[in-house]
């Protein structure tokens, strides 16, 4: 008898691990289901959170069973799925970045769930709930703007590829997403548990259901009107974009010479210029050679673009390069990325950077702000410079680059334009720096063909869409390969290039003036999130430690 107990007693506990372990499961399965390109079911993002929000209620109610560390491994299960679902085709590009990746990052985002649980336990569930939304849309905002900063899976970045439901990113831009989401799913995890689990008519629930459908409904009309009623100034230049084509592993910094590389864009692009064309752009690090940038003469892929800019007076054209900047050797190690200079006995910074030519005009240079992780930089470089030769090689110049302190346009007589270059055009707030400052379109330049013919490079594209509508700005992006394309100020997308296809677009882009409120105002939902996670994570602590005393006493 005493067995058949223990087993039974065993079997029970077996199947609520099971349990607890589906539930786990789906609720990652559902937030890869519903991202752009590995899934786009975007609408299952709504209930995304309840099977884990299901899972978390079980393991608080029953103490006696359950540890927080349980908990902990069944929602670090869930956010390893998710972010493994999403961004696996970092593998394709790096092995040990893509294990990084999802490892520290489905950390980081336990770590806020399981402080969302503490303050649930100690603050009771209405500011629970109140803490969860708080604690994981103000880690979003430190995500974006912290040394291990890599914000890709941001929540509101789920509906990149729905831009007639967010039209009102131009209040909000992606964390008024984020905000959407974390309700919805409160408030359909609080319908199940009352309408499901506790088995209440449905008439007793009506005001949830109608605050559900609101919840919902009333984004999406206010954007479906928007998007139908919104329209451009018109205020044209003609832009030609180059896509290359031009393989990075194989050709582009080994097989194939760098003037063999200008020659196929300066091809491309003579074949659709005209008489009214303003600019023309070439994707990131066209010019594959690093030359310094105070001898670019010395450059021949330089003097290649200057004698057909020669020939194209009329033409602007901004384009990728690897630059240099050198430094006396009689300074001490002038920036945290400077490196030796054995030649010279003094110090160079290497950066990614857009340069803008023009037959008789001084070049113009910026350089890439916000860099790869682990690519293109090293968290805090003055903490972990001996780790640097460990640096993933993506080609060009490998190791820390140096960066621009803030974003600054490119000046075509009157007309500026903001110089996005590849990872850049997945920070929202930065981007919007570029319009205070006076950008009337941006041009993205990017070499998304690290990556394969996988959802990495059309998840890039999509969150440009975002950045259209959160700034209303026309977007040329010029992709080394798929998909160069042009981004109206609704978020469309026109006149695509296919992945590994070589190709030129011509077409009319519209300036815009005019600041959006996301443009002035930034990441305001963020900050205002992040000074309330504070605040609830110093009450949840303190009564905790207050709760602790009362127990001891």
């Amino acid at each position: 008898m005493y067995s058949y107990v223990f087993l039974h007693h065993k079997i029970i506990l077996m199947m609520h691990k099971f349990k607890l372990l589906g539930l786990a499961v789906l609720s990652g399965l559902l937030m890869g289901i519903a991202w752009p390109e590995t899934g786009s079911l975007s609408i299952l993002i709504f209930i995304a959170f309840v099977p884990l929000l299901v899972l978390e209620e079980i393991i608080a109610s029953q103490p006696e069973k359950y540890s927080k560390w349980h908990l902990f491994l069944y929602t670090y299960l869930t956010f390893l799925i998710f972010n493994t679902y999403t961004t696996w085709w970092i593998w394709y590009s790096s092995e040990a970045g893509m294990v990084m990746a999802e490892v520290l990052y489905s950390l980081f985002m336990t770590i806020i769930f399981m402080w969302f649980h503490t303050a649930k336990k100690h603050l009771g569930n209405k500011r629970g709930y109140i803490a969860l939304v708080a604690f994981w849309i103000g880690f979003e905002w430190v995500h974006y703007n912290w040394e291990f900063s890599h914000p890709w899976n941001t929540l509101g970045n789920i509906f990149a590829n729905n831009p007639k439901w967010i039209q009102w990113y131009e209040y909000t831009g992606v964390m008024g997403g984020s905000l959407w989401i974390l309700l919805m799913n409160i408030v359909v995890y609080h319908f199940y548990q009352a309408y499901v689990i506790r088995k209440e008519s449905f008439l007793n629930n009506i005001k949830m259901v109608i605050v559900m459908l609101v919840l919902l409904l009333a984004p999406m009309i206010y954007s479906y009107n928007t998007y139908s009623n919104y329209v451009e100034t018109e205020n044209p230049i003609e832009v030609v974009v180059v896509q290359p084509n031009i393989d990075p592993y194989k050709d582009k910094f080994g097989r194939m010479t760098e003037d063999e590389q200008i020659a196929n864009i300066l091809q491309l692009a003579q074949s659709k210029i005209t008489q009214n064309t303003t600019y023309v752009v070439a994707p990131e690090t066209a010019i594959p050679r690093g030359f310094v940038e105070t001898k670019p003469e010395e450059s021949n892929a330089y003097r290649m673009l200057q004698n057909w800019l020669k020939n194209n007076p009329h033409i602007t054209l901004i384009i990728g390069a690897s630059t240099y900047r050198e430094y006396k050797a009689s300074l001490e190690k002038p920036t945290a990325t400077a490196r030796p200079d054995r030649q010279t006995g003094g110090w160079y910074d290497a950066f990614n950077t857009a340069l803008q030519l023009k037959h008789d005009a001084p070049m113009q240079i910026y350089h890439k702000s916000k860099l790869v992780l682990g690519v293109e930089k090293l968290p805090y470089p003055k903490v972990f410079s001996p780790l640097e030769k460990f640096a993933i090689n993506l080609g060009g110049t490998l190791g820390s680059l140096g960066s621009e302190k803030e974003a600054f346009n490119l000046i075509n007589d009157k007309i500026n334009i903001a110089p996005v270059i590849c990872y850049e055009s997945i920070y929202g707030e930065y981007f919007g720096t570029y319009v205070q400052k006076g950008a009337h379109a941006a041009f993205i330049i990017t070499n998304d063909g690290w990556w394969d013919d996988s959802p990495g490079y059309k998840q890039h594209l999509a969150y440009g869409r975002l950045r259209a509508i959160e700034t209303r700005r026309s977007i040329a992006r010029s992709a080394n390969t798929g998909i160069s394309c042009f981004i109206n100020q609704r978020g469309d997308v026109l006149q695509p290039i296919g992945w590994w296809q070589k190709g030129v677009i011509k077409g009319d882009i519209n300036l815009n003036t005019a600041e959006t409120f996301y443009v002035r105002s930034g990441d305001w939902i963020g900050r205002v999130l992040a000074a309330l996670s504070v605040l609830l994570l110093v009450w949840s602590w303190g009564a905790k430690i207050k709760n602790k005393s009362n127990f001891n006493f």
